[in-house]
């Protein structure tokens, strides 16, 4: 098959969320189909990664959208009604670019990353279109909504929240939806009535995240890993340092917590102590999860699955999380992961693994059965295939 993909973000390099997602799907379809990619590059950064991406795709068309535009674009369109989300992605030059890409190469199916993308290919009835969402926004913001904030976050957040529910119905004019969890899955199918709706999971590379012999003997290093200028990981270490980080400290006061992720944000800069370490990007995350003792993803809000949850447990590493993606990951708490909501329960956890090496294995080598039958990208990548394969225009 002949294949574009058409994304919202360059999906190079390829270290977290939906640019892990693209590039990896793409490198394992790439050896029977022939792969294009059509998607936006910010920065002058993005444009330098073509050469990468080309490895991949036979063909790589990038439309240069600086932030200040996409800024504007909010400005110009609130009065809209289309989610900000939406709007920041709004292009004339990009919708030229795809209705020539289409009309040149008759492709037999477009990818369409993110519902932020979903507009450029709504109306189109000749030819297959599948709608890959990350997750449902609209679930994401409703957690959101939750989490205490100031008054004019509260007021913008919630207008963006009922924006993004409307615009969601965008997903029953696909010929399929697809989303990471099941329990987005269920959300979704209840908010809009829809049917044309899959699943899809997020996956691992497990030639990355392989165990790598974990010692399970030490005890005292906890980890939380991601994008430190994401919101819901912003909250989530703020959380953890402020709510659960001293209960457990009280039982066990050698322990050290480890943030591990790029752009850390002034807020959580300000964390750094002499027990609490903010490391900005590191290059060899499979690494950072191999010393830790217990990887922790207390999220509050949020909605698909968590990588640095799979991640860990690709590795036998175990792991202590909210609710937030758990829901989605279909085993139960303990095999691999261990769920908590509330503070104590949540610190509870931590100090019962941190008191037994026997638990740590045990919960540990769970997860790596998991992730070798249930998220494997190898996997992941013959499912979409399957997908493309069947969705009729």
């Amino acid at each position: 098959m002949k294949i574009l993909f058409l994304a919202n973000r360059v999906p190079y390099p390829p270290y977290r969320g939906d640019k892990l997602k693209i590039f990896n799907l793409a490198k394992r379809l790439n050896t029977n189909h022939e792969l294009h990619l059509l998607t936006f590059a910010q920065t002058k950064e993005d444009l330098g990664y073509k050469a990468e991406l080309e490895k991949v795709f036979k063909e790589v068309h990038l439309v240069y959208l600086p932030k200040w535009q996409s800024a504007m674009n909010c400005l110009q369109g609130a009065w809209r009604g289309e989610p900000l989300q939406v709007l920041y992605f709004r292009s004339g030059e990009l919708k030229h670019k795809l209705n020539e890409l289409i009309k040149q190469h008759n492709y037999d199916a477009v990818h369409v990353q993110h519902l932020r993308m979903s507009p450029y290919l709504a109306n189109r009835k000749d030819i297959r279109r599948i709608l890959d969402l990350p997750d449902a926004f609209s679930l994401y913001w409703e957690r959101r909504s939750k989490v205490k904030r100031g008054l004019l976050t509260t007021i913008f957040e919630n207008i963006e929240q009922k924006r993004v529910l409307r615009y969601e119905e965008m997903l029953k004019m696909y010929d399929l939806s697809l989303v990471c969890s099941t329990e987005d899955l269920t959300y979704l199918k209840h908010k809009h009535h829809a049917d044309n709706l899959r699943l899809l999971p997020n996956g691992v590379d497990r030639n990355i995240y392989a165990p790598r012999g974990h010692d399970y003997s030490h005890s005292n290093t906890l980890l939380f890993t991601g994008n430190m200028d994401y919101a819901p990981n912003v909250d989530a270490v703020i959380h953890f340092t402020e709510n659960i980080l001293p209960r457990i400290r009280a039982k066990k006061p050698d322990v050290k917590f480890i943030i591990a992720g790029q752009r850390p944000v002034e807020k959580v800069r300000a964390l750094a102590n002499d027990h609490v370490q903010v490391t900005g990007f590191v290059k060899d995350l499979a690494g950072m999860y191999n010393s830790a003792s217990v990887v922790v993803a207390p999220l509050r809000f949020g909605a698909g699955t968590q990588n640095k949850v799979l991640e860990a447990m690709a590795m036998g590493v175990p792991v202590v999380c909210s609710h937030i993606g758990f829901g989605g990951l279909g085993i139960k708490s303990g095999e691999g992961a261990i769920m908590q909501q509330e503070p104590e329960a949540f610190a509870n956890s931590v100090v019962e693994l941190l008191s037994s090496e026997e638990a740590r294995r045990k919960v540990g080598e769970a997860g790596i059965k998991v992730v070798k039958e249930n998220f494997d990208w190898d996997i992941i990548a013959k499912t979409l295939e399957g997908y493309l394969n069947t969705t009729n225009p």
